[in-house]
Formats: C-alpha cells, sequence, structure tokens
C-alpha cells in the first residue's frame, strides 16, 4: 500500500498538469508539420561501378599484344583503398565542377520553401567566367528580376541595383558572371508548384569542391568483388546524377591518360628516332646513286656473287651487331638526356632480353610513383620507397645497357677478325666492288633499321587505340523513390518525444528542485505535528470573508477546523484562547483568525479576535475605517487604558468582536511582558466564548514565545507552494521543546489538486459542476 502511495505520488504531479502535455505536444506536432512543409526534401542519389582488373578484364590477344609492347599493360591487380581515394580526390571533382559550371545555384524561393533549378526547369543559364582574386563572395543570395529583355540584380550587400541584358558579361564585386535564356526551359505545368522569386547562389570554386567531395560517398559493395558504390544526397536528383555521372567518365578518362603515358613516351621516341634514320638513309642512297654514276656500274657481276658467298654469314652478323650496337647507344644517350623521374622507351627493338626487362621494371616504377603522386606527397612513406627503388634501377639498367655495348663491341670485333679472313679469300676482287659493297651495307643497315621503327610506330598506336576505360558502370545515377531527409515519421515522432519530454523535463525539475509543501502528504511526511485542517484557494474574484450561512468550499473548510480545534480545547466553561501564528509573515494567519472568528461567531458563541501582532498589524486592513482606532499597543502602554475602549464591532457580523493592534510601538518585547497582557486575556476569557489571538511569525521575532503559555490551543499556519519544508524542522524543534503547546498545523491556499488526498474527497461537492475531463481526472 505504501509503494502505491509512493507511486501515485510521483505520478501526481504530471497528471495534474494533464494539458501542459497537451499543448506541448499539438504545438511540436505543428512545428514539426511546419519544418516538413518547408523543408526541402532531399533524396539519396546512386550508381555502381566495377573496377575491371587489366589482366583479367583485357583478351588474350590484346593481352599478349601489350605485354610483348614492353608492360604497357599496367599492373594485373588494383588496389580497390587506392581507387575509392582516387574518386574521391580533388583531381577529379575539380574536373566535374568546372565542366559543369557547378559553382551557380538558381533557387526558386516560395512561401513555404525553396526549390533549386537546374537545366529544363531554370529559365536561365549562369557561368562564372572568372574569379576576381582578394573578394569575398557573398553571404546573401544575389536577388534576379528576369524581364523579357534585361535582368535586375540586387542585393543587400550591392551598392546599387545592375541591370543588364542577357547574353553579356556582368561585372560583380567578387566575380564576373555569363547569363544567357534557356532553350530547352520548361514552363510549369498544372499542378506543379510555380516559380517563385529567383535567387542566384554563387560559391567559391575551391568551397564547391569541398562541398561536394563532403557530400559524395564511396565504399566496397562486396569485399568479395571489386564494385564501388557511389552516393550523395541532395535535394536536386538530375544535377546530383550528372554530378556522379561525370565523376565516373572523369575517372575513367583520367586512368587511360595515366595508362597511355608510357606509350606516349615510347611513340615520340620512335618518331624522332625514324626522323632521324630518314636523314641517313637519304645520305646513304644519294651516295650509292653517285658512286654508281661515278664508276659506271649498272649490275654486279656473277664472279663477285660467288667471292663473296662465304663471308655472306659473318656479314649478317655484322650487320645485325651494328644495329643492336647503335640501338643501346641511342638509349644511352637517351637516358643520360632525361630526368631522372621520367619513363624509358622499351618498344625499340633491342636484342637483349635482360635490359628489355630492367627497362620495363623501371617504368613500371616511374608509373606507380607517378599515380601515387596524384593523392599524396614525396614525403609518403610509400612514395619514397619506390623512389629509392627507381634511383637504384636506373644505375642498374645503365650498367645493363654498358655491359650490352661491351659484349656487342667484343662480338663486333670477333666479327671484324672473320671479316678480315674474308677479305684475304676475296683479295682479287676489284677495289670498286669494295667500295660498293661498304655502301650497300650501309644502306642495309639503315633500311633495316628505318623498318623496324615503322613497324614497332604502328604497334604503339595500336596499343594507345586499345586503352579501355578502368570502371565499367554497372547502375548508371538513380535516385532514391523517396526523400532521405525530412523523415516524415522520424520528425512527426521525434516532435511526439519532445512534446512529452519538454513539459516531463520542466515538471521533473521543477519538483527536483521545489523547496514548497504542496499538499497535506508532504507536511505529513516532515512532521508529527496533526494536520488538523486545510484552507482551499480563494479563485481570482471571490471574497476572503466567510459570510452569514456561506456554502462555498472556504466556509465548508473552516467548519470543519473548527470541528478539529474544538477536540484540542480543553472541556471546561471558560472562554478558550487560540492562537494563530505562522512561521513567517504571508502564510495567511491573519486571514485564517479572522474566518476562524467569523465561523464560530453565533448567537450562542461570542467572538473577540485580537490583532497581537503588533510590529506588522494586518487586521486593519479588513475594516479600514478603524486603522487609527486606538489598540492593544495603548492598552499595554497605558494602564488606565480601559478594554471597552478597545473592543470593536466586525462589520456584518454583531457576534464577532475584534481588538485592533494599534499604533506600532518602538518596544514590543517590553509591553508584551508588563503584565497587562495577561489581564487583557483573563478579562476576554470571562466574556467570550472564544478569544482568538492573531499573533507575530515566530522565525522572525520572539513576541509570540513571551506569551505562548496563555495559550489554549496553538494553531500553526503553513501555506501550500509558499512555506518552505524546512520550516517544518523548525515547528517540530519548537513543539518539542515545549515553547508552544497543544499545536495543530492548518495549511492554507492549497490547490484544487492538492487538497485532501489527491482531490478525491475535496470541497466543493454541494455547489460545482464539474466536466467530464475534471471528473475522469480524478479517477486517474
Amino acid at each position: 500500500m505504501e509503494n502505491s502511495s509512493t507511486i501515485k505520488d510521483l505520478v501526481k504531479p504530471y497528471l495534474v498538469r494533464w494539458k501542459w502535455f497537451l499543448i506541448s505536444t499539438i504545438l511540436f506536432i505543428g512545428l514539426a508539420y511546419f519544418y516538413i512543409k518547408s523543408s526541402t526534401p532531399v533524396y539519396n542519389i546512386k550508381t555502381t561501378v566495377l573496377i575491371k582488373d587489366v589482366k583479367a578484364g583485357t583478351s588474350s590477344i590484346e593481352s599478349g599484344l601489350l605485354t610483348s609492347l614492353g608492360g604497357l599493360g599496367g599492373m594485373n591487380t588494383n588496389s580497390v583503398e587506392n581507387e575509392i581515394e582516387v574518386l574521391k580526390s580533388k583531381k577529379l571533382i575539380q574536373s566535374v565542377v568546372e565542366k559543369n559550371y557547378l559553382q551557380t545555384r538558381i533557387i526558386s524561393k516560395n512561401l513555404l520553401n525553396n526549390r533549386e533549378l537546374y537545366k529544363d526547369s531554370s529559365p536561365i543559364l549562369v557561368n562564372i567566367v572568372n574569379e576576381k582574386k582578394g573578394e569575398k563572395f557573398p553571404a546573401e543570395p544575389l536577388k534576379l528580376d528576369l524581364q523579357k529583355n534585361k535582368i535586375v540584380i540586387s542585393s543587400p550587400e550591392l551598392k546599387k541595383e545592375i541591370v543588364a541584358n542577357y547574353n553579356t558579361m556582368v561585372s560583380l564585386p567578387y566575380a564576373n558572371i555569363f547569363i544567357r535564356k534557356n532553350k530547352d526551359f520548361i514552363p510549369s505545368k498544372k499542378g506543379e508548384e510555380p516559380l517563385g522569386e529567383i535567387n542566384l547562389v554563387i560559391s567559391p570554386f575551391e568551397s564547391t569542391v569541398s562541398s561536394f567531395q563532403k557530400m559524395l560517398e564511396v565504399k566496397l559493395v562486396n569485399k568479395d568483388a571489386t564494385v564501388l558504390g557511389l552516393s550523395m544526397n541532395y535535394p536536386e536528383v538530375n544535377k546530383a546524377k550528372d554530378v556522379l555521372n561525370n565523376l565516373i567518365i572523369e575517372y575513367n578518362q583520367d586512368a587511360i591518360d595515366d595508362k597511355n603515358m608510357d606509350s606516349k613516351k615510347s611513340m615520340d621516341f620512335i618518331e624522332e628516332r625514324i626522323n632521324i634514320i630518314s636523314n641517313d638513309l637519304g645520305t646513304v642512297e644519294n651516295n650509292l646513286k653517285n658512286f654508281k654514276t661515278e664508276n659506271k656500274i649498272s649490275d654486279l657481276a656473277t664472279e663477285t656473287k660467288l667471292n663473296l658467298q662465304a663471308s655472306s654469314e659473318a656479314k649478317v652478323k655484322e650487320m645485325n651487331i651494328n644495329t643492336q650496337l647503335e640501338l643501346t647507344n641511342s638509349l644511352i644517350s637517351y637516358l643520360d638526356k632525361q630526368g631522372n623521374y621520367q619513363v624509358i622507351p622499351s618498344n625499340v627493338g633491342l636484342g637483349d632480353a635482360q635490359a628489355t626487362q630492367s627497362i620495363l621494371s623501371y617504368n613500371q616504377l616511374i608509373l606507380e610513383r607517378d599515380r601515387l603522386l596524384q593523392s599524396g606527397t614525396p614525403s609518403n612513406p610509400v612514395i619514397k620507397n619506390l623512389t629509392e627503388q627507381i634511383d637504384g634501377m636506373r644505375s642498374s639498367v645503365m650498367q645493363t645497357l654498358f655491359k650490352n655495348r661491351s659484349y656487342l663491341g667484343f662480338t663486333k670485333n670477333q666479327l671484324a677478325e672473320e671479316q678480315n679472313e674474308a677479305k684475304s679469300n676475296v683479295a682479287r676482287v676489284p677495289r670498286i666492288e669494295q667500295l660498293f659493297r661498304g655502301i650497300e651495307r650501309q644502306l642495309h643497315i639503315k633500311e633495316n633499321l628505318y623498318l623496324l621503327l615503322l613497324q614497332k610506330r604502328e604497334e604503339t598506336a595500336i596499343a594507345l587505340a586499345l586503352t579501355a576505360p578502368k570502371a565499367r558502370v554497372l547502375d548508371s545515377a538513380y535516385s532514391s523513390s523517396e526523400p532521405v531527409a525530412p523523415r516524415k515519421l522520424v520528425v512527426m515522432a521525434l516532435s511526439v518525444l519532445l512534446g512529452l519530454g519538454l513539459p516531463f523535463g520542466l515538471i521533473y525539475l521543477k519538483e527536483l528542485f521545489d523547496s514548497k509543501i504542496h499538499s497535506k502528504h508532504d507536511v505529513e511526511n516532515l512532521t508529527s505535528v496533526p494536520i488538523i485542517g486545510e484552507v482551499p484557494r480563494i479563485k481570482k474574484g471571490e471574497d476572503e470573508l466567510v459570510v452569514t450561512n456561506d456554502l462555498s468550499p472556504m466556509a465548508e473548510a473552516f467548519r470543519i477546523l473548527i470541528t478539529n480545534v474544538n477536540y484540542m480545547l480543553p472541556k471546561n466553561n471558560e472562554g478558550k484562547i487560540i492562537f494563530v501564528t505562522s512561521s513567517v509573515k504571508g502564510e495567511g494567519k491573519t486571514f485564517v483568525s479572522i474566518n476562524l472568528a467569523l465561523t464560530m461567531a453565533a448567537p450562542n458563541k461570542k467572538v473577540i479576535v485580537i490583532g497581537s501582532d503588533v510590529r506588522n498589524p494586518q487586521l486593519q486592513r479588513y475594516d479600514q475605517s478603524k486603522k487609527r482606532s486606538i489598540g492593544l499597543s495603548e492598552f499595554l502602554h497605558d494602564s488606565d487604558t480601559k478594554t471597552l475602549d478597545l473592543i470593536h464591532q466586525f462589520p456584518n457580523n454583531p457576534y464577532c468582536d475584534v481588538i485592533y493592534s494599534g499604533a506600532i510601538p518602538p518596544n514590543p518585547t517590553d509591553l508584551l511582558t508588563n503584565g497587562r497582557y495577561n489581564v487583557l486575556l483573563e478579562e476576554l476569557s470571562q466574556k467570550y466564548d472564544y478569544v482568538i489571538v492573531d499573533t507575530a511569525p515566530l522565525m522572525l521575532v520572539t513576541d509570540t514565545f513571551l506569551i505562548s503559555d496563555l495559550a489554549d490551543a496553538t494553531l500553526y499556519v503553513t501555506r501550500s507552494e509558499y512555506t518552505e519544508k524546512e520550516f517544518l524542522k523548525f515547528i517540530n524543534s519548537s513543539t518539542e521543546a515545549g515553547k508552544i503547546k497543544n499545536v495543530g498545523l492548518i495549511i492554507n491556499d492549497v490547490s484544487k489538486n492538492n487538497l485532501g488526498y489527491g482531490n478525491k474527497y475535496g470541497y466543493g461537492y454541494n455547489n460545482e459542476n464539474r466536466t467530464f475531463f475534471e471528473k475522469l481526472k480524478d479517477r486517474l
């Protein structure tokens, strides 16, 4: 039963304030509805792409061709984490922002919300020509008044309106812009939201890039696949789709450019060598032509063929060696000219497999380092490691080429010896024929080298043409069917929670820090002094005094109080002296004293009220005409003053008399202890059935304690929502010490909700019409 009572006490402050919860909930639901209506819906736009592995995504023929061209196929596997960072890099987003003119936003401002206009929904198109350095962009949008042949631009941050024509550059303090009509504009149809006030928002390039970079989310869809999901939340669906789709295009183009870097370097080298060999070939051909002309040679004899047949094999070897030696010297010369971190031509027909492999490995490290530098700095540990490997590999490549050249030189010397031996065999061949063969030999070398370079140029061109996009789009950008913000159900649910939580929190804090008493239950928990009555709160406009035949709740409360007081009083025929006191002023002791007297007064019960609070008289406020009448102070001061001179009849009640406090004395303590007060009470107790004394507050002065032993009963007035709970400790200590005797507590100014025990058995049953909701609340 005690637990049930405790739960009721905890719940009661919330139940009695049920209107707070209702009003708060309705208010927050209204705010939530307004927020939903005024907020621009935000959608989630997604796209998925497959990052292709080069080896797995290329045909076997194409893969073999790329491999034979010197490793132009790139890496066999991809680091998906690296590709995610590349997709989110500023470089790609800058390209998207720049190519799609995303620095400007055209906003249609309506009564409740704003809507971004894009492409066919916008009547105009705005491009930024250039930004002005050092100028701050505005915080407020520009207001555009679109007229037939001109535009009026205004803003609080502009000194004056700007009037401009279409298709002309407009100079703003911070940027130059170009405005033109949109030929693809489709006006709003019936039922659609019409265009409102047109505003133009211009953002700096870098902040626009950063904004889209923050909105973009890239993540791995499946850890077992190289499928990436790109998404962003944005109000304008078509604009977000264009951003994602163009981002994939820029990503593929960047990957293609990266892959083609090696091929382009090789192509440049081959073109340069073709030009040089072509000039050399022309010189040798002219020499041969001039030699034949001078020596009148048209054809060589069969004898020459037979004589030289023995040395033909040596000549072929010498020709190949010379070719390889010239290629090796060219590569060494090229390597000396180029910078430290440039790729080396690899597809030039070099015969040494070890040298070719070293060049391929070196080029792969260069490409990997260039790729990482796009999203990192040279101080990055991975890049530093690659740099060290490249430096070491460059020396290795150079050493390999030098070894190859030494080997070729050695081989050439051996062939030269063989040629010398062959020459001794053909010594009988005319010198003229020897000279002819020398020129012819140079011609064949140049021709072979020229044809080889032409072949490699075609192969490199094929490699450039066969470079495929790195990302394959699985799903083009698409939007969610429902907005992701604002989420109506979540907002409404949150508004209900806030609507209930706010009053709950306020009530909880109020109760937590509330140090006042409120109900009979509060007082009973803090003191053992009996509670003999509760006085209900007076409504605004109601009379403060009990009248004859009064049936109000207040009159009923005082009748119950009188019944309880009579049980406290001694059973004798003398007049009963009742002290009415309180802890501090303002608790209603004077109000209780006068109404107790008016309720007691009857034809057979004479009652008198004494204003004993001589420091702060209050009884006079109920009869202003007696404000300057002599009273208790004069009686206590002057022994010649008679009791009859003090007594006044209370207005409208012939059975109730009053002794007012009189003038405020300078020495109230001396007056109360001079013996005259005892004489007064003894005399009045002989004439009246009840003597009610309105005394001074106990916690403020000692006046009441000086005369407290004269009382037959002491009524201690407390006030709901006014008296501090700490005051009850003072009451307990005063009663336990015997400073006041026969004490009964009265709770004054109790609200209807706190009256009695939860107002289930409160006053007012006789003349109040209660609503259905009030009755229901009482039941709860």
